[in-house]
């Protein structure tokens, strides 16, 4: 199973302010869908509940600390390795987010797909940082042209 994180982030590793994204990148967002369609998606409860709704065409599989929280429209996973384990035999499954969801994935990631914001950002949840000899870059596309340039980045770790 191949575990992705993906992520938009601010050039200072930025990714949400009040439990909303800092910016409105319909182009990214069309990426993020096509992208995640039809895959068991994981993310922590403040993410989930950011949603207007769950997402259509994908499984939402929600961590929290609270054993009695049941997210509707989604389920309920107290461990990343709970999660995992839910995901069955997917092909792929993508971690959205947020902050502490992604520190806690990055260890067993073997994949990741960055929007990487051509600027910096305000807000108060950041990206982890993370060692970039662990993996190594597979693609990158430039969109100059959107509504907000930005770099799309798609990384493989090292075996």
């Amino acid at each position: 199973m191949e575990i992705i994180l993906i992520a938009a982030i601010a050039k200072n590793r930025i990714i949400g302010r009040d439990n909303k994204l800092p910016w409105n990148i319909p182009e990214d967002l069309r990426l993020f869908k096509e992208t995640t369609m039809g895959h068991p998606m994981i993310m922590g409860r403040k993410t989930f509940e950011s949603l207007i709704r769950p997402l259509p065409g994908r499984r939402h599989i929600v961590l929290s600390l609270n054993p009695d929280y049941r997210p509707r429209g989604g389920e309920y996973a107290p461990t990343l390795a709970a999660a995992l384990d839910m995901c069955g035999e997917a092909e792929k499954v993508f971690v959205i987010g947020g902050s502490q969801i992604f520190k806690q994935a990055l260890p067993v990631a073997t994949g990741m797909i960055l929007t990487l914001l051509h600027r910096e950002a305000e807000g108060d949840v950041a990206f982890p940082e993370f060692a970039h000899e662990g993996f190594i870059e597979m693609d990158r596309k430039d969109f100059p042209d959107s509504s907000e340039p930005f770099t799309v980045v798609t990384f493989r770790r090292v075996e």
